[in-house]
């Protein structure tokens, strides 16, 4: 059943007196600045955010919450049980940060260095995370003060290795789910957001379906046969069987892909091969990444690259194989739950703030719950307004206004109050 505007806000006040949770959300943003603050000055990589997941636990049970930690390693799962019965609602957040180095004029910024795959490096919270745990926690001590109007559980979900786990380790959402996150109690619906420094402040962005891109890496290994770059004739020059390889997948976009369905893309990142300028090498290595937003789509898409990786290298003398990695799913929002949930949204961020996207070819591990759970995720608008200039996400610069926090507090309380109340 789809909620009208006016039955949202009947519903909550017929459990909650709105001017008291209103108060309540507006009291918490200090708090959640100096949390945001403190987890961007202190920021850790992925499966390695123990000291990150130590003060959300310790907020969690100094809030009386049935705790869990060390879930899907660095997890942290709170979960807050109401007097009253009723369904079991999710909010999650993911907690940790990126190998970039930060090099804005923030007074907080990060001075935090590590190692990442070898390799020293500066660690920021370059896409927002440190947003996202600080709203959950501010939402997460609204409802402590409300536990005996709440109509039944919330449970809190803090993920780890959003970013994806290092190589060789599991990690992230699909560890989460395999270890029975959205289990005992079971999960109904899941809610999540993005902070996003190109959508002005006050301003929430979603779309119904398909919202964030799957996400696949792949690698090509080409063999051909080594010999002296005066005498090309003498081997197989696998640089240049890649060059065709990669020619041809494009093809596959520009002339195979249906467009007009979903957007795709498919994008070789790196590409390894030869020591000297005067060798042509034995080898090459390509690795990339496909995104796809439409399931028949992906799965025409992967093996016409298989196919394509074969016979190209083939038909100049030499071989190839690929290899493909599911990263993330389809970020895909229910859409009776989104129909049933926007007018939560449009009470939190008011009806003209609300605003339909288009999908994007970002991926998103969210998707994970979603693939079990219905599940709604939006954007949360960080960029202060009247900026020409976005910060873009993942780069040194990156940058998020903290007066965007308390819209995300209270779209979240929203969503999780109106979800148990329907």
């Amino acid at each position: 059943m789809k909620f009208l505007p006016a039955l949202c806000c009947l519903i909550i006040s017929s459990a909650f007196s709105q001017t008291t949770l209103e108060q309540d959300i507006i009291d918490i943003e200090p708090k959640v600045i100096e949390w945001r603050h403190h987890f961007h000055q202190n920021p850790e990589l992925s499966n390695r955010e123990f000291k990150t997941a130590e003060k959300i636990a310790e907020h969690l049970k100094s809030l009386g919450f049935e705790v869990q930690t060390g879930v899907a390693k660095t997890g942290v799962v709170g979960i807050l049980k109401g007097d009253l019965p009723g369904k079991v609602v999710a909010l999650r957040a993911d907690i940790d940060a990126l190998p970039v180095t930060e090099r804005n004029d923030l007074p907080f910024k990060s001075e935090v260095r590590d190692t990442f795959l070898g390799t020293e490096t500066g660690v920021m919270h370059a896409c927002g995370h440190d947003t996202h745990i600080s709203i959950l926690m501010g939402v997460a001590e609204v409802f402590s003060k409300h536990k005996d109007k709440i109509k039944g559980t919330i449970k809190f979900i803090f993920q780890p290795a959003e970013e994806g786990p290092p190589p060789g380790e599991e990690g992230g959402a699909s560890l989460m789910v395999k270890e029975g996150v959205l289990e005992n109690p079971k999960v109904d619906a899941i809610f999540g957001l993005h902070i996003n420094s190109a959508t002005p402040v006050g301003t929430i962005k979603y779309k119904p379906g398909g919202m964030m891109a799957a996400v696949e890496r792949f690698v090509v290994n080409v063999k051909g046969k080594q010999t002296h770059g005066s005498q090309p004739w003498g081997g197989v020059d696998p640089i240049y069987i890649s060059a065709k390889i990669i020619d041809g997948y494009q093809s596959i976009i520009s002339r195979e892909s249906n467009l007009l369905v979903e957007p795709a893309v498919i994008t070789v990142g790196k590409i390894t091969s030869g020591v000297r300028f005067n060798i042509i090498p034995e080898s090459a290595e390509l690795i990339g990444t496909v995104r796809t937003l439409d399931a028949d789509m992906r799965t025409k898409i992967i093996t016409r690259m298989t196919e394509m990786t074969e016979t190209i290298a083939k038909a100049y003398g030499g071989e190839a194989t690929i290899e493909f990695q599911e990263n993330t799913l389809v970020t895909y929002n229910d859409p009776d739950l989104t129909s049933q949930m926007l007018p939560s949204l449009e009470k939190a961020a008011g009806k003209d703030n609300v605003k339909l996207m288009k999908a994007v070819t970002g991926g998103e591990d969210f998707s994970y719950f979603q693939e079990v759970v219905p599940g709604l995720y939006f954007y949360l608008g960080g960029m202060t307004p009247g900026n020409t200039e976005a910060f873009p996400h993942h780069t040194p610069d990156f940058k998020i206004d903290d007066n965007g926090l308390i819209l995300g507090v209270k779209a979240m309380t929203y969503l999780a109050l109106d979800y148990l109340n329907n």
